[in-house]
């Protein structure tokens, strides 16, 4: 149960039967009606304030208020982020952490968590989230094979105009050695095509592959591996 607030007056008298009637701390507790621990207190903060005798007696009641109790900050209540809208938004192309932090900071200014903060809490929910199955991966067993969904801008040296390239990606699955091309399109032929090319890269064909049929030529100049 929170303690009650001693009255300004009640202070002042304390402060006055100590330095003026000089009593002890027990003659002012039990003139007053308090604990020796009050007095004693009130005294402390008196001696703490700097202030001598002839001005404690002096002051006026606001005066000791302001010296004796100076006003407390009122603590900054941060405002929460949804921390499950933050993990989907990191899903979305482009998205991180500093640019959704930015974004709470101009919503709440001062009220929102620092950078550090904002990380730590969503690390913290992260780590919470229920763990995916561990998948083991023999070698040689699988390669995943996918676009990579960003795409690359190339010049037509003649022209100059800019035409845009599609990345095919072929990953080991117990290594993660890795190959990468650039195609035209993602059409059947060229996804096909691609599968074979990484095949031949590799010098192997992996246990569960699908099958490929005629290699049509790869983009000029962009094609890579890794």
């Amino acid at each position: 149960m929170p303690q009650q607030r001693m009255d300004i007056r009640m202070i002042k008298d304390i402060l006055r039967l100590k330095y003026s009637a000089t009593l002890s701390h027990e003659a002012i507790a039990r003139s007053l009606g308090i604990s020796k621990g009050v007095v004693a207190k009130y005294v402390k903060l008196a001696e703490a304030a700097g202030l001598t005798a002839t001005e404690l007696l002096t002051a006026s009641e606001e005066e000791l208020e302001r010296r004796l109790r100076p006003s407390r900050p009122i603590p900054v209540r941060h405002v929460q982020p949804d921390y499950a809208v933050v993990h989907q938004e990191l899903k979305r192309k482009g998205v991180t952490l500093q640019l959704l932090w930015e974004e709470h900071h101009a919503a709440h200014g001062a009220r929102a968590h620092r950078y550090s903060q904002f990380c730590a809490h969503y690390r913290f929910f992260r780590d919470r989230l229920a763990r995916s199955m561990r998948q083991v991966h023999r070698a040689g067993e699988k390669l995943f094979i996918d676009y990579s969904g960003d795409t690359v801008a190339v010049i037509d040296a003649g022209s100059g105009e800019i035409l845009t390239a599609q990345i095919f990606v072929a990953v080991m699955g117990a290594s993660k050695y890795a190959y990468a091309e650039a195609t035209w399109t993602q059409s059947l032929p060229d996804w096909i095509a691609s599968h074979i090319r990484a095949f031949e890269f590799l010098q192997a064909c992996p246990a569960l592959a699908p099958a490929a049929t005629q290699i049509p030529p790869p983009v000029a100049g962009v094609n890579s591996s890794t």
